[in-house]
């Protein structure tokens, strides 16, 4: 626990001790790195492209399944992009977003706290992402579970800065979407009060101009039985969305300096919707969906 305390520097672990036992994984000296230092030394990106010659992990080899992490902005798509790669890898996805969801419908002791953070569109404390991630790869361990897709954490420099202490990242993948298709996709989004499936109602149609190609995201309806029990998340405003957007690229963006400047990040602009993305990022990653050929060809 005091290595833990020193890694979060100075923020207040409240947690159990068991509940941190994947941070515990850091000897007492482990040392810090210095994100300044690496910041200096990054290299400029380019779109699609992983920098470094490390070849990208295939889960070839099933002695070693992936550990990748997915960032991008909020509603840009990570969990659906995540969670199709987590099935077709045969990886656990773990979505931080979910797991603060799931203790906010749990009236838990972080509850009411979570509630206020999440409805001012503010990021989640470090010392709350990693307890309810610690409890999460516990529950996986215990279930035999190896490998996983982070889709939400990192989102600090300091969680980057653990995460690396405790596992090696094999790649991160940072998808990118125009930010007035953003706004559109963040504001259409809907969840079935029922069965709690995801939709999104926004029909997104931009004209390309000045040499800019366009975009066409068709909208992601719900079946028949679920329209009129559709619900919009209380953080969906355009106040709250512009609220998170502003934090994300003023915390999280240093983030994807840091693995830049490690060599394992792939950036990758959305070009549409799934249709038009899942083939080329499949592409990018030098992987192929079997299950998704044959449902076309069909």
């Amino acid at each position: 626990m005091a290595v833990l305390n020193r890694l979060l520097l100075g923020v207040r672990a409240r947690a159990t001790t068991t509940s941190y036992s994947k941070f515990r994984a850091f000897s007492s000296s482990c040392s810090i790195v210095n994100p300044e230092a690496d910041l200096k030394a990054s290299p400029p990106s380019s779109s699609s492209s992983l920098l470094g010659s490390k070849p990208l992990p295939l889960c070839q080899d099933h002695r070693h399944p992936v550990q990748w992490v997915f960032l991008g902005c909020p509603g840009v798509g990570k969990g659906t992009y995540a969670s199709r790669l987590s099935k077709l890898l045969r990886v656990p996805h773990i979505a931080t977003g979910d797991l603060v969801r799931d203790e906010l419908s749990s009236s838990g002791p972080l509850s009411s706290q979570l509630a206020e953070i999440v409805n001012q569109g503010q990021l989640v404390s470090d010392e709350i992402i990693i307890n309810l991630l610690s409890k999460r790869l516990e529950a996986g361990e215990a279930k035999g579970e190896s490998g996983f897709i982070l889709d939400g954490f990192p989102r600090t420099i300091r969680q980057a800065e653990i995460l690396e202490g405790v596992t090696d990242i094999d790649l991160v993948v940072n998808l990118k979407l125009r930010e007035e298709a953003l706004l559109a996709k963040c504001l259409g989004r809907r969840i079935c009060s029922e069965c709690g499936g995801n939709y999104n109602v926004a029909c997104i149609d931009i004209k390309g101009e000045d040499g800019s190609p366009g975009m066409y995201m068709a909208p992601l309806l719900p079946p028949p039985h679920c329209a009129s029990k559709l619900i919009t998340r209380p953080d969906d405003t355009e106040e709250v969305v512009k609220e998170r957007l502003r934090i994300y690229y003023e915390m999280t963006q240093p983030v994807e300096e840091f693995y830049r400047s490690r060599g394992k990040l792939l950036e990758f602009d959305l070009p549409g919707g799934i249709p038009e993305s899942w083939p080329k990022l499949l592409q990018a990653l030098h992987l192929e969906d079997h299950d998704d050929k044959q449902s076309a060809a069909a």
